[in-house]
């Protein structure tokens, strides 16, 4: 089963080597046109498999997904009837 998995978004200088970004994780996406490509790995062995990727001679770079860090409850557009009877009442 899936558990808590984070994105890496790795920009290469070839597509000839992209085929072997899956033993690193589940390859999400590849763009021929901008070279890069979205891997997806588990977040406890996301410092591993960044500093592995670094490491081969086709990587130009990785950058990490900030997703898990942006909030996602949202406020009802709403207004509270109670909240909005206080406000005209000036308490």
């Amino acid at each position: 089963m899936i558990g808590n998995r984070m994105g890496l978004a790795v920009y290469l200088h070839s597509l000839k080597f992209s085929k072997q970004l899956r033993r690193y994780g589940n390859v999400h996406y590849i763009s021929k046109r901008m070279k890069y490509a979205v891997i997806y790995c588990d977040a406890a062995k996301i410092d591993d498999v960044a500093g592995k990727l670094e490491s081969l001679h086709f990587v130009k770079e990785v950058k990490r997904s900030h997703k898990h860090e942006i909030k996602t409850e949202y406020e009802s557009k709403i207004p509270d009837k109670a909240k909005e009877y206080d406000y005209k009442m000036g308490l």
